[in-house]
Formats: structure tokens, sequence, C-alpha cells
């Protein structure tokens, strides 16, 4: 609705006031034919997100509903393939051949919760994809050897380890500090910037970046958040969070895309974003040796990434994942020559490509 009171109004609420289950089922066709017309992203995904609730919590027990129902093999299958609008469409017939029952009902909730997430992620992806000095990634790389970006010459003189008899230059570690962000005010997430552009009214947020220090144990306020990027004498990737003790040693490119492998799937997120491997190689089957060797313009050297948030705990409402990805995305950029400058402030373009990765 266009009238803020209705838009803005409970839907529990509603649902609530409603008669019978044969008028919540109108409300879902409607909003399922509104979801495929509508041309508006943030209107497009509470339809969405609305449908997933009436199933999943509003028709469950209505009277009217069956307590059991077949659900179509099809739309299971689709389910599994990730096809979420065929699923859909399996279940919707199901339903208006059968009748409604709670399994359906079951199915098309997880349908249109997971449909939900990938019409963000398909937009977010769109976004990024066609931002200037974004297309390269997905375009221009599909092999190790097509990478265009070197890692910076200063972090590859000295060597990875030195004692004190034997001398000589330690090897250069690349360090990003970063803030968390305070949030004044708060507007459920909708100041997301794909959503904020279709309703910028709901995007009216007042938040702020800030140091933080522990009383009686630091002296000043710090940016909490560590990230650390070196090159190391052996051609893997490592991935360290120091505050989750967990550290990782991946082989492979698709090693990297694997996010639900283990606690650093943020890590392997702020290595493809920030370009040091590219979403475009996100099939590859190459070692990362053979793309380090492009890289780094000798054999034999690899990665080596650590983060560290300092004394936040987790929960801390503080945006620390969103900040730390940040600065792993910044420090990435920086390494591969994507700044302007491997140390000091970004510029306020760097600043925009970074948020928009």
């Amino acid at each position: 609705s266009n009238d803020p009171k209705v838009r803005n109004s409970s839907l529990t609420e509603y649902c609530k006031n409603v008669d019978s289950s044969k008028v919540l089922l109108d409300q879902c066709q409607h909003l399922e034919s509104f979801r495929q017309e509508c041309d508006n992203l943030y209107q497009t995904v509470r339809a969405l997100f609305f449908l997933y609730a009436i199933h999943r919590f509003h028709l469950n027990g209505a009277d009217g509903v069956a307590l059991t129902g077949d659900i179509p093999y099809a739309g299971h299958q689709a389910l599994l393939e990730r096809k979420f609008q065929n699923a859909i469409e399996y279940f919707l017939e199901a339903m208006h051949s059968s009748g409604p029952s709670e399994a359906i009902s079951s199915a098309l909730a997880t349908a249109y919760y997971h449909l939900g997430f990938q019409t963000l992620a398909d937009q977010v992806r769109s976004s990024v994809k066609h931002h200037p000095g974004n297309k390269w990634m997905f375009a221009d790389v599909k092999q190790p050897q097509d990478h265009p970006r070197k890692i910076h010459e200063t972090l590859l003189m000295g060597k990875q380890d030195t004692n004190e008899s034997g001398g000589g230059q330690k090897r250069r570690i690349l360090q990003e500090q970063t803030p968390v962000r305070m949030d004044l005010s708060h507007c459920g997430w909708s100041d997301i910037f794909f959503l904020g552009m279709d309703f910028p009214e709901g995007a009216r947020v007042l938040n702020v970046s800030v140091d933080l220090a522990v009383h009686k144990r630091h002296d000043a306020p710090m940016p909490p958040i560590d990230t650390f990027l070196r090159v190391i004498d052996e051609p893997v990737l490592v991935l360290k969070s120091i505050d989750l003790k967990a550290t990782a040693k991946l082989t492979m490119i698709s090693e990297v895309f694997d996010f639900a492998k283990d606690y650093l799937g943020l890590l392997r997120a702020g290595i493809i974003a920030s370009g040091i491997v590219p979403v475009g190689l996100e099939h590859s089957s190459a070692p990362l040796s053979d793309l380090f060797e492009t890289m780094l313009g000798m054999k034999g050297k690899g990665l080596e990434l650590t983060t560290r948030v300092n004394d936040i705990p987790k929960g801390s409402r503080l945006a620390v994942s969103t900040n730390l990805l940040g600065s792993i995305i910044a420090l990435g950029m920086r390494a591969t020559g994507q700044t302007q400058s491997i140390t000091g402030e970004l510029t306020e373009e760097e600043r925009r490509l970074v948020a928009a990765r």
C-alpha cells in the first residue's frame, strides 16, 4: 500500500484479525501476483517475506487447512537445486489441486524464505558487478594466468623469518586498522543501499564510526579491528583469526569459495571481494600456486591473512562483521595496487569502491 498507515501496520496483527484461512489464502494469491509484477526491489522482497511468514506462522493450525498433505517430488527436487521459483510453482499447483495443508504451507514457506534471500543476493551481485572498478573481477579473469593485479613490490622484499645472528631484512607486513559502527538510530536494515534506492524514506538512519578503549586498561581509544597480510614462503593461502582461534591452509582456488567449511567464511569472502581471488575464478579447478605465481611473479610463494577483533563480545551490535569485511577488502586492494597508496587514508572513491564490494 502507498498509505503509510497501512504499509507500516503489523502483519501479525492483521493476520490475527482475519476471519478465515480462505481470506489469508486469497491475500497470499494477491501477494504472489504483486511480487511477480512489481519492479520495486524493496516491495518485492517485502512481499516474499510476508508470504513466508503467513505460510510459516499463520496458516498452520488454521480452520480449513489440513494437517497433512502430499509434497510433490518435483518441488522438493527444485528446492534442493535452489530453483526456488520453480519449487513455488509446483507447490502452488499442488495446493490448488489438493487443497491447502500444513505440509504444503511449510514447503512454500521454505521456498519463499530462500527466494527472498536469493533475490537480495542476485541484486548484490549485479550491483557489485556493474560498479566501475569491479567488472574485471567477473568478466576478465577466468584462469589464474588472466589475473591483471600484482602484489605490491614492497611486500616482496626481505625474508619471511630472520634471526638475530643472521640479520637481514624481515618481509613487510601490511596492516589495516578499522573502527566499528554505532547505530544511533535503526530502521531494520532497510537502509541497505539497494533497498534504500527503492524505498528512501526507509533509509533514514544516523550512525557513527567509533574507536574503543577499556576503561583503566587502555590509554586512549584505538580502532578495534586489525587485519594483516604478508607474503609467505609456501604457495598456499593461510587464513588466521586470532580472536576465533581458527586457522586454515588452502591449496586450491575452489577452497576459497567454500564459505561453510569452517569459522573463516568471512575471511574467504574478503579475499574474493578484494580481488585477490576474483569471483570469476569460482569454478576453477586450478591450485592457488598457479594464481600466486602470476600475482607474485615467482614460484613457491603464497599469502597469509590474519585478522584480530579486540575485546568486542559477540552480539555487540557494533557491525563488527561488516567492518571486518571492509577492512579485509581495503587491505587486499592496497596489496594489489587498486588504491593510490599502500598506506594512509583511502580516497573517497576508494572508500565507495570498498563499500560497493
